[in-house]
């Protein structure tokens, strides 16, 4: 291979001989909010986690996520083909949950859909579903123009096209209200509006964090600075504060969205093609201590993830034949798990104590894979998995996302998560330890009762 050339995914596989092998091992570091680019704390994470509960929270959204900007007669045509949703109605001012998956129907990806014009749209979100609808709209016979703005960390020093801040809490919609001299805009969930702040005319998504009232502002970059210090100075009144890095990592573990789930492209003939376009750089690191040889074990479908409302017949698109065979088979269902108290002491105890020491847990997000994978025990075999854990500061309590089987997803239920790696990954961010099982109770995703009966049934644009 020419050292100028990246190597493929499917070269590193073939390599490697093992797709699990490959990213267990690989030394990439979990994702993380902002990436130096905006700070860790603006004063200490908990304080600023409870922010969007009690006031109101200001975050800058502008430099984690992956923009692909599309535009073109065919836009619309293209994102029916590859997505899951209806694209009945969607155009200018519009915003969707767009969710993609392989042709046997398994979850490549989820990101958000902007619909900035009736052709023209921002699809942004983590680079897996921004990857493939990339691949398809370059290769396919799409009359489409895309542009890709990556991550900060990958621009070399150029700043993104767009800002992107957050204004999130029961104070929100007052602010607005001062921001504009309007009342709020009567704006259903997921739509789209435009307001004018400081004189600039800023794009905003009805939005919603953990339940909270909320906008997503947006705008070109250079009019950034003057949009934020706007925000941050008319909402001293009401309690602001600034979010970093960190707190804002733990948004998700409320809200119920899993923002890792393991992309199902290892396999499938159908995406060879595609393997041989990605990086290898792009298979990310899988940690945990759900260990199957068989990459397939890791994969989801949009029912196990509560994308199911989602999925709609209306339209033809890749995986639609299989998501159709499955629509009334059993599935797994999504659930947030919360960890025992004392268990959870034990590991941190282990640190200072004579006896076994248990995989490290960062607070407050303990994800050290990109992919964050662990086993969900009932009865003594695996009923489930547990994608993503942390602390939930105004609960108190460690927690985890999870998809697990139908008969234990109710309320309630006690599980066991298996916590550590064994045999050991030989990812940097894994020391030596022993596993330990920890009790959980099953409980309802979203974990908030607002969230969950409020939030989540607002019907889609």
């Amino acid at each position: 291979m020419d050292k100028a050339t990246p190597e493929s995914l499917q070269a590193a596989i073939d390599r490697v001989g093992n797709a699990v092998d490959l990213i267990r091992n690989q030394p990439i570091r979990a994702f993380s909010h902002g990436l130096g680019f905006v700070p860790g704390e603006f004063t200490n994470w908990r304080e600023e986690a409870l922010a969007w509960h009690d006031s109101c929270a200001l975050l800058d959204q502008s430099h984690h996520m992956v923009d692909l900007f599309i535009e073109g007669p065919d836009t619309v045509r293209l994102l029916e083909h590859l997505g899951v949703n209806s694209f009945a109605g969607f155009g200018k001012d519009r915003a969707k949950q767009f969710v993609a998956v392989n042709h046997d129907g398994f979850y490549i990806g989820d990101a958000v859909l902007f619909g900035l014009d009736d052709t023209s749209v921002d699809l942004v979100g983590r680079r897996t579903v921004i990857d493939w609808v990339e691949f398809n709209a370059r290769g396919g016979d799409w009359d489409v123009t895309v542009e890709r703005d990556p991550q900060s960390v990958q621009r070399a020093g150029r700043p993104p096209k767009l800002y992107r801040f957050e204004v999130q809490g029961p104070s929100a919609g007052p602010l607005v209200e001062k921001l504009t001299g309007q009342p709020i805009p009567d704006v259903k969930f997921f739509g789209m509006t435009t307001l004018t702040i400081a004189g600039r005319q800023v794009r905003a998504l009805r939005h919603g964090m953990a339940g909270q009232v909320g906008f997503e502002l947006f705008g070109p970059w250079e009019e950034g600075a003057e949009i934020y210090e706007a925000i941050r100075r008319s909402g001293e009144e009401f309690g602001i504060k600034q979010v970093g890095a960190v707190a804002y990592s733990t948004a998700n573990l409320e809200s119920g969205w899993i923002p890792g789930p393991m992309p199902a492209i290892f396999t499938d003939d159908n995406l060879a093609a595609y393997r041989e376009w990605l990086p290898a750089t792009s298979a990310g690191s899988l940690g945990g201590s759900l260990n199957s040889p068989d990459i397939t074990d890791y994969y989801v479908t949009p029912h196990d993830l509560g994308y199911g409302r989602l999925v709609k017949f209306d339209h033809d698109f890749v995986g639609r034949d299989a998501l159709r065979a499955r629509a009334g088979e059993p599935h797994r269902h999504k659930v947030t798990l919360v960890w025992n108290a004392d268990d959870v002491a034990r590991v941190f105890s282990s640190l200072w104590t004579p006896g076994p020491t248990y995989k490290y847990f960062s607070l407050p997000k303990a994800r050290y894979g990109q992919f964050q994978l662990d086993s969900v025990l009932s009865g003594g075999r695996r009923a489930g998995v547990s994608m993503d854990c942390g602390y939930v500061v105004r609960d108190q309590a460690v927690v985890s996302l999870a998809v697990v089987d139908e008969e234990i997803a109710r309320p309630g239920t006690e599980v066991r998560v298996l916590w550590g790696e064994s045999p050991r990954s030989a990812k940097p961010t894994v020391e030596p330890h022993e596993q330990i099982e920890i009790r959980a109770t099953v409980e309802s995703a979203p974990l908030d009762r607002f969230a969950r009966t409020k939030y989540r049934t607002a019907p889609q644009a």
